[in-house]
């Protein structure tokens, strides 16, 4: 399936619609310009295994721009457009990008690419102009609405968010099955598992460049359903959102379940939510007193998974077996599960360790045959660098990722059990918690607060928040210190970048 299907019947419903803009999209406008597109980028040279990359805020055009290089046989790679420029393109270079299309907002950027932009022969620019760039409004407008004359598949090729290092290129095997013929994992979980159909509206809140955002969307549109585009998150238009447009399914991440428990009460309730079917959440650990809260006000329509862009491994719980299984991510759906410890060996149920998927699935990080074999290991099993446990009914319980944990005096201390407890405290406005240095204990445990107010940060808020985990948890686990900060390198899918938080404390460190 693919959008084009839906044009003879259904060309005029709308396949975007932007939030705030009111910009919208239809199935035939979709279907005609990802053709033009595509006519444009074979006429100028790439072929099927090619890569093109999106520079784009959440905007009208990046759902085209998807559709023109899937039915091209291209690999797409959406680009962080938080991104500092020489980051962004680190990317560009390493990808291979043949193409790249931005807009004239991303220019800041674009102008401190450099040297990235040597090898991209194909540059477009929506909403104005930029030096070296085509205007993609005219450049597409020179060719046909029809299909190229062999349609295959595209993939996506999704880079990492690097939270502990250069991001990943995620990298699947190219596909040689015709245009329309993709999404079949994923379909079919939406249709079965959470019940989408041509009349769905699906609300995408998130940015576009991240996996699930724009795995999800795509997904929308190869069965028919309109997606709600939201240009930035704001809690209180969401709900408006929900209401205005009868969404139908949504998906969010847990900061944003946070950030709409923190609204009043009046504003919570001054929207009919009556419409929503079903609420996704994923990205994250999701504190259990947010859930709890949430299923409160939503009753039972919140639904959580576990994967990663790698596509190795998928688990899903809905509401009446989270309610049974508090605090789990649900068993696996699609490979089997397995809890090692560092020497490889099988931990008993109730032990966290490192989990490994069991499955099928191959994927290589590009340009990096290093970090590839890592992710596997002997069995052939891989892993996402996801620490957690199985409980005795094989339900899974996410507990931190490798990378993240603090080893002080030789115990290992999770920060996501910190965190979830710190979310709920009225005041704390966001989290973070990391290891900083210790010269006795190696590390100690450190939160990192944006308070709700700012005038009360300080000493004795510190104590209060370190008073207030202790009473509530082991003392070896709770923060030995506070810091106070007016903002968190959190990118908007709500994944913190806690590499850049921990470099403020261990620069110099050996």
């Amino acid at each position: 399936m693919q959008p084009g299907d839906f044009v003879e019947l259904r060309g005029h419903v709308p396949a975007v619609i932007m939030a705030e803009s009111g910009a919208v999209v239809t199935y035939a406008e979709l279907d005609e310009r990802s053709m033009r597109l595509a006519q444009l980028l074979y006429q100028r040279g790439l072929r099927p295994g090619d890569h093109l990359a999106i520079l784009l805020e959440n905007h009208p055009r990046y759902l085209e721009v998807y559709w023109a290089a899937q039915r091209a046989g291209l690999y797409t790679t959406p680009i962080n457009w938080h991104l500092k420029p020489e980051e962004a393109a680190y990317i560009i270079e390493d990808c291979g990008a043949a193409a790249l299309v931005t807009s004239v907002a991303m220019g800041p950027v674009v102008a401190g690419l450099g040297g990235a932009l040597d090898g991209v022969s194909i540059r477009l620019v929506v909403d104005g102009e930029i030096d070296g760039f085509e205007r993609y409004e005219q450049a597409i407008a020179g060719h046909p609405a029809q299909p190229l004359a062999h349609e295959v598949e595209g993939s996506f090729m999704f880079y990492s968010s690097g939270t502990t290092g250069r991001p990943k290129g995620i990298k699947p095997p190219r596909s040689s099955e015709p245009y329309g013929s993709g999404g079949g994992m994923i379909i079919a979980l939406i249709q079965h598992l959470f019940g989408f159909s041509s009349e769905t509206v699906y609300l995408c809140p998130a940015p576009l460049y991240h996996a699930a955002p724009l795995g999800w969307s795509t997904a929308a549109q190869r069965l028919g359903g309109t997606v709600v585009v939201m240009e930035r998150f704001d809690p209180r238009l969401a709900l408006e959102l929900i209401e205005r447009h009868r969404v139908t399914h949504a998906q969010f991440v847990p900061t944003h379940f946070v950030r709409m428990l923190k609204l009043t009460d009046e504003e919570r309730t001054a929207y009919d939510l009556s419409s929503l079917e079903m609420a996704v959440h994923a990205a994250a650990p999701c504190p259990v007193e947010v859930k709890d809260r949430m299923i409160e006000w939503w009753g039972p329509r919140i639904h959580e998974y576990y994967a990663g862009s790698e596509g190795n491994g998928f688990c899903s719980i809905g509401p009446e077996q989270w309610l049974a299984h508090r605090g789990s991510v649900g068993p696996p759906m699609m490979g089997a599960l397995h809890i090692l410890d560092d020497d490889g060996h099988e931990l008993p149920t109730g032990e966290a360790g490192q989990i490994w998927f069991e499955s099928p699935t191959v994927f290589e990080y590009h340009n990096d045959p290093v970090k590839t074999a890592k992710a596997f290991n002997e069995h052939g099993w891989s892993s996402l660098g996801d620490i957690g446990y199985l409980d005795g009914d094989g339900y899974l319980y996410l507990t931190d990722r490798v990378s993240h944990m603090i080893i002080s005096g030789g115990v290992n201390i999770y920060p996501q059990e910190v965190e979830n407890l710190l979310t709920m405290h009225p005041a704390v406005a966001d989290v973070a918690v990391i290891g900083v240095p210790n010269a006795d204990m190696g590390e100690e445990v450190k939160a990192v607060v944006i308070p709700v107010d700012q005038e009360r940060a300080g000493d004795e808020l510190a104590a209060e928040l370190i008073a207030y985990c202790r009473e509530r948890m082991a003392t070896y686990k709770c923060p030995a210190t506070v810091d106070f900060v007016a903002e968190l390198p959190r990118l908007p899918t709500g994944k913190l970048l806690k590499r850049e938080l921990r470099s403020r404390y261990w620069t110099g460190q050996t």
